[in-house]
């Protein structure tokens, strides 16, 4: 646990900073800057003696993927006229659904054939090449001057977010009822708060509060963090379900959980393209909807399902997710003024790593309980040692949840459509 919070902690917590810091110094600089570090944090991480020095040097690690990945939408959408943002950032989501395809696997034949240093030292080639990429074709473009950074607000919220991680990631050892935990989660809160008060007083705070009076960006990040909290949810669980209940070994297990990143991968750029053309909010409205229907169709998996039968059943979370992402990703970026893409972009990395976090954490808390719940009692061995029959009573619960969830970001998504058309409408007379 150790090693995967040492990244997220490094992750979560300095992506918005870093955004901000590169509206007010320039993002190229500061985007091949984390390709160098990640790199080498990488480097040091296959080196690592022993779990010490790995948590470590995996701190090092996400400082650098803090710096790229808090800034590659906002590159994306400076470097793309209106007309055609929602292409290329659907282009960048096919990328990255490629990564999600191959990583998993092309880990496990590292480890096999040789060790998990190799996990690490893969990424050698992987970051050269990047940082030559960024260098040579990413336009260097100079922000206003006079710009100041919010040293006040960025502390109180990299210690709100450490709370806040904490509280997801210790909640699931130690239980989400524990003292320790609710009070880390108070101790998030009070942060949270005293947060938004710096960020009222000072003349140029690290985020705009007035950003999120644009519905369209409020409501669209809502979505996105709603969304990654299901998927999250769904990448957790699903293994158990293939592995324990079905019977599916590891590589079989990989085959089938690509169907996701899959239809993420062929749909992001389309939905993307539509988005550009006939706007971002119906698109992601659509995708929502996809959305809806997979997870409800996820909640009558069986104990006897086929392989077709799942995947037929579970492509429409890929589909859903591919409509939804990129016009989601662009509404929040076109809702944001020019000098603060930066921040806007750091808004979506943390939005999605902290819906992952969170997706993680509370799903599989709601998972265990509703299995134990329908085994009788306290199974010996947890959850995943309970009989096939009450894993899947409390899959159907959780996917029910979840389909809950999703209902929640379509109804927002909806009321924000009517809303800018009413507008549009009052406007007009």
């Amino acid at each position: 646990m150790g090693v995967v919070l040492a990244y997220l902690l490094g992750l979560a917590t300095l992506m918005l900073s870093i955004g901000r810091l590169a509206d007010i110094r320039g993002k190229k600089q500061i985007y091949a800057t984390g390709f160098v570090i990640f790199t080498i944090g990488s480097v040091l991480c296959g080196l690592s003696p022993n779990i010490y020095w790995l948590i470590f040097f995996r701190i090092v690690q996400s400082v650098g993927a803090a710096m790229v990945l808090a800034l590659g939408t906002a590159i994306v959408t400076e470097a793309f006229p209106l007309t055609e943002r929602g292409k290329a950032l659907g282009f960048a989501g096919s990328v990255i659904s490629i990564g999600i395809v191959l990583g998993p696997t092309l880990g496990g034949l590292l480890i096999d054939a040789l060790s998990w240093h190799w996990i690490f030292f893969v990424n050698l080639p992987v970051g050269i090449l990047g940082t030559w990429m960024v260098l040579r074709f990413v336009p260097d473009i100079k922000p206003a001057g006079g710009q100041r950074f919010d040293f006040a607000g960025a502390i109180t919220l990299f210690f709100s977010l450490v709370a806040f991680l904490f509280t997801l990631t210790l909640g699931q050892e130690w239980g989400f009822t524990d003292l320790r935990i609710l009070l880390l989660f108070l101790a998030g809160i009070v942060l949270l708060v005293v947060f938004l008060g710096i960020e009222r007083r000072t003349a140029q705070p690290m985020i705009d509060l007035e950003l999120f009076r644009n519905s369209l960006f409020s409501i669209n990040l809502f979505t996105g963090f709603l969304a990654f909290i299901a998927i999250a949810g769904t990448v957790l669980l699903l293994p158990f379900y293939l592995e324990n209940v079905l019977g599916y070994g590891p590589r079989t297990v990989g085959i089938l959980l690509a169907i996701v990143p899959i239809g993420l991968g062929v749909l992001a750029p389309i939905s993307g393209l539509l988005s550009d053309r006939f706007g971002t909010r119906p698109i992601s409205i659509m995708g929502l909807l996809v959305l809806l229907l997979g997870y409800y169709l996820m909640s009558t998996l069986t104990t006897t399902t086929s392989a077709v039968g799942y995947l037929l059943l579970n492509l429409p979370l890929g589909l859903g997710m591919g409509i939804f992402q990129s016009p989601n990703n662009s509404a929040v970026m076109g809702a944001a003024p020019r000098e603060r893409l930066g921040v806007a972009s750091g808004m979506l990395a943390l939005t999605r790593t902290l819906g992952q976090t969170t997706g993680v954490a509370v799903m599989g808390a709601i998972w265990a309980a509703r299995v134990v719940a329908y085994a009788g009692g306290n199974v010996p061995g947890g959850a995943t040692a309970a009989p096939a029959a009450s894993q899947v009573a409390g899959l159907h619960d959780t996917f029910l949840g979840i389909t809950g969830l999703i209902a929640i970001a379509s109804v927002a998504a909806i009321w924000g459509l009517t809303q800018a058309r009413r507008r549009r409408i009052e406007r007009a007379a």
